[in-house]
């Protein structure tokens, strides 16, 4: 006669079984430690849930794919509204660096360690070989040496944010590989050289945001068949030469940004007569007069052309624009009135000072 042990026994084991199923494979969480044992942080206890067999339940920061019990994601911010940065009244600083053992996730999908401020070191070469890596965030941290030179084999990366860092180098020929690519941003390092000639190859890329940087060489013309490109900031660099004409008919540019270059020559009249919204082109060398070419598509909420060598008139056409919010053309060598009426009635003196013979209000009569 069966005994209700004769039952229970194969349950636990089921149960046992399928735990085991469920958890992360060995050689994922073995990866993980190794990762964890390269990085120090001792103020949020971040890395305290990091025990176990199963880094996939409650591990902070670490998901699976719920599929294949592989680790999928690695999410560690150090400012966030997590309640325990909020309980500690904090935010978190950890030092260290990145293992390669982080390249032995192969079913790694994102990887965002970011905002940490003190993690040192350079980013693994082996970060190329995540066949499934979409999204590469390390943003706010003290990573040094150069992006990895082939960068471009991820072709399913949609986000590479390595911005306000130490990175050096140049921007690598194989980045331009990078066909699902939507959201680049490597504003606040070191990284010199030309942008790519064939920049444009992002086909997919809707914010590509470059500043402060040692930049040089010219603005590529392949940036304008970028046409899902809304946001470009170029600003605080070394770029020469003119602006690529091109650039004024792209059809969703609503930002752009050159601010803090060398760039001369004059400015496109496609650029006034286009969608973009943000304008900057203070701090160049942009000379010749300011196109005559506004109308009722001009609609800026900013447009800064301060510190250029800018002469001639303020053109007649800009009170046909649909609407300038703030206007900067200090510190140019414009001459002649300016025209009264929208937007010049709510303009301080501030943004017309500088010039060699401007005149009528805010500054003084003609």
């Amino acid at each position: 006669m069966a005994t209700p042990f004769t039952y229970i026994i194969p349950i636990l084991l089921l149960l046992s079984l399928t735990s085991v199923s469920n958890a992360c494979p060995p050689n994922d969480r073995a990866a993980l430690l190794a990762f964890k044992a390269a990085l120090n942080e001792s103020h949020l206890g971040i890395f305290n849930s990091w025990k176990g067999l199963d880094c996939c339940h409650n591990w902070k920061g670490v998901s699976c794919n719920p599929e294949t019990h592989r680790v999928a994601d690695i999410n560690l911010r150090g400012e966030s509204e997590d309640p325990i940065f909020e309980k500690a009244h904090r935010t978190g600083y950890m030092t260290g660096s990145i293992s390669p053992a982080i390249c032995k996730l192969t079913g790694l999908s994102s990887l965002t360690i970011a905002d940490w401020k003190g993690i040192s070191g350079r980013i693994p070469q082996c970060i190329a070989s995540l066949p499934f890596l979409r999204v590469l965030d390390l943003v706010g941290n003290q990573i040094s040496g150069e992006i990895p030179s082939d960068i471009g084999r991820l072709s399913r990366l949609t986000v590479l944010n390595v911005a306000d860092n130490q990175i050096s180098g140049n921007i690598p020929r194989s980045l331009t590989n990078l066909s699902s690519l939507m959201h680049l941003d490597i504003r606040g390092n070191k990284i010199s050289g030309t942008i790519p000639r064939d920049f444009g190859k992002l086909r997919m890329l809707s914010r590509a945001l470059l500043s402060k940087n040692k930049l040089n060489g010219l603005i590529p013309y392949s940036i304008s068949y970028i046409y899902r490109l809304a946001d470009l900031d170029l600003s605080l660099n070394q770029l020469s030469g003119p602006i690529p004409a091109s650039l004024g008919k792209m059809s969703v540019l609503a930002t752009l940004n050159l601010d803090g270059n060398l760039i001369s020559g004059p400015i496109p009249p496609t650029l006034i007569s286009s969608g973009i919204s943000i304008l900057n082109l203070s701090n160049n060398a942009f000379d010749g007069y300011i196109p005559d070419a506004f109308g009722p598509r001009s609609y800026f909420t900013v447009m800064d052309l301060s510190h250029n060598k800018l002469r001639g008139r303020i053109p007649r056409s800009i009170s046909s624009a649909t609407y300038i919010g703030h206007l900067d053309v200090s510190h140019n060598h414009l001459c002649g009135p300016i025209p009264a009426g929208s937007p010049f009635d709510h303009l301080e003196a501030s943004s017309f000072v500088s010039n060699d013979c401007l005149c009528g209000k805010p500054l003084r009569a003609c």
